[in-house]
């Protein structure tokens, strides 16, 4: 398998982990969707981070899609099967997906568009949005954080640990650690799991 992406993504980068995670092999190729155009679109037409090339030659997108084909191919999933416990892994997954959508669109906004094109009122609605998404997922970490062992730790702990590093890295300013304890917490904590040392963010 080939793993077409930046780990400086989170999507790539939750991928990444959760292949090490599942002892799953694969090659990294650092491809950007910006400065590598037309390289990517040579891979997969649709320019998508993180883009997976299977064994086979099919191409695939989308990491939470590329999730559930490498635990397929593994054999073993990083979800829960108890069904109270999957519901509450999905809230905190779901939570973690929607800090990277909102912090990536802040990144995109200031990265891409010209300072004069900015719109402030949508630019406060996103800022909103993240600090919700980051404030649940401090009440639901604070409450019961997830494992964090390599053996043991979930897709839950996984998303919201790689989430939390994309907005300290990407968006420092926007998203305050000691307004949220708990995650900053679990994130170093998982940081240091080897699965995580082997996709650095970068």
């Amino acid at each position: 398998m080939e793993l077409i992406g930046m780990l400086d993504s989170p999507y790539v980068r939750r991928v990444a982990v959760t292949l090490h995670l599942l002892k799953q092999p694969f090659v990294h190729r650092p491809i950007s969707v910006f400065s590598n155009f037309d390289s990517f679109r040579a891979i997969n037409p649709v320019v998508k981070a993180p883009t997976l090339v299977c064994a086979n030659g099919q191409v695939l997108m989308d990491s939470t899609l590329i999730i559930d084909h490498v635990e397929t191919v593994a054999g073993r999933s990083l979800m829960p099967a108890d069904p109270r416990a999957r519901q509450r892994a999905l809230r905190i997954v779901g939570l973690g997906l929607a800090v990277c959508e909102k912090a990536v669109q802040i990144v995109y906004e200031r990265q891409l568009r010209p300072p004069e094109k900015l719109h402030a009122p949508w630019m406060e609605r996103v800022k909103q949005q993240l600090d919700a998404a980051c404030a649940q997922l401090e009440a639901e970490l604070a409450a019961r954080a997830p494992a964090l062992e390599a053996t043991t730790i979930d897709q839950a702990g996984v998303t919201s640990a790689v989430a939390w590093r994309f907005t300290q890295e990407m968006v420092p300013g926007d998203v305050d650690a000691r307004s949220h304890p708990a995650t900053a917490r679990h994130a170093r904590a998982a940081e240091g799991l080897e699965a995580f040392r082997a996709a650095p963010f970068a």
